[in-house]
């Protein structure tokens, strides 16, 4: 590691979650490690106008509401942490920064986590939650199904990009795609940035527990720059520099481009992997999700 390259405030906010190594044991330890660290990595997030606790077609999720549009537009939201830790809590501080400074609605969803529930399980939970938006039941909650975009961080931002590739197969169109330092590549092959946090071997056992050996790797449901990209939703890709996963989002966000699909990626020097969820450590979480208010505003 070079200590010259990392952002000041990204060299104190790797001190801050304790580092469990991962192996299939210790996975409950690793989830724990995740939420004890996540009032110091993220806060509490702002008062907003509701959240409310929902069934979405059977997948538990959290709607967050804050403006005033009714109905609203909203935001399938899919949690980072590998596939296999993260929940509603430890994004909840994110969900509410999005709805507060965006004005749309915002559907978290609590999807099944790896090794327990690998491939497609959480996939298919994002799958059943945006058929839900799109029923009876999300208009008694006061969403518009005519404005819906993706959204989702490192996993979940893998998951996004994949619904939403799957939402356009189903000619379901969708506003937008929101892909915060995404996974994209089972390749799994990363340049030597382990020192920044997100290690390798941390992603390839992330990729191992989700789809176990013997599953095809190569389908579009599992890597997306093998899916035909023309007529997706208009996509924001977040990168961080110091990030494994920052060539393989940006790369996916040049062959978007390259389909014809109206594409903003931003690179945010110094810093590393999934910054814009720690919104109480980085000065540049804020601005990234101003950022990314700013495009569902526009779409």
């Amino acid at each position: 590691m070079d200590p010259t390259r990392l952002h000041p405030q990204a060299r104190a906010a790797m001190q801050v979650q304790r580092r469990v190594p991962l192996t299939m044991a210790s996975v409950p330890e690793a989830r724990r490690s995740m939420v004890q660290a996540t009032p110091a990595e993220v806060g509490p997030g702002p008062e907003i106008r509701s959240v409310l606790p929902v069934d979405a077609g059977g997948v538990p999720a959290r709607l967050y509401r804050n403006g005033g549009q009714d109905p609203a537009p909203v935001v399938l939201y899919a949690h980072g942490g590998g596939w296999v830790m993260g929940d509603l809590d430890t994004h909840d501080g994110l969900c509410r920064h999005l709805a507060a400074a965006s004005g749309w609605a915002v559907l978290s969803v609590d999807y099944r986590l790896a090794p327990e529930h690998p491939y497609p399980a959480p996939l298919d939970d994002l799958w059943r939650a945006l058929a839900w938006i799109r029923g009876p039941g999300a208009a008694r909650h006061g969403l518009d199904p005519a404005r819906v975009a993706v959204a989702g961080d490192s996993a979940g931002g893998h998951l996004a990009a994949v619904t939403a590739r799957r939402a356009r197969d189903a000619k379901i169109a969708l506003a937008g795609q929101i892909l915060i330092c995404p996974v994209i590549d089972p390749a799994a092959d990363y340049p030597q940035l382990d020192g920044y946090g997100l290690g390798r071997e941390e992603m390839r056992f992330f990729w191992d527990a989700y789809a176990p050996p013997g599953v095809d790797r190569d389908h579009p449901d599992l890597d997306p720059m093998r899916a035909d990209l023309a007529g997706l939703p208009p996509a924001m890709v977040i990168t961080a520099e110091l990030d494994v996963l920052c060539a393989e989002a940006e790369r996916y966000a040049a062959a978007l481009l390259a389909a014809g699909v109206p594409v903003t990626a931003t690179r945010y020097q110094g810093l590393v992997h999934n910054f814009p969820r720690k919104l109480a450590l980085f000065d540049a979480a804020h601005v990234a999700l101003a950022q990314l208010a700013a495009a569902l505003r526009g779409w």
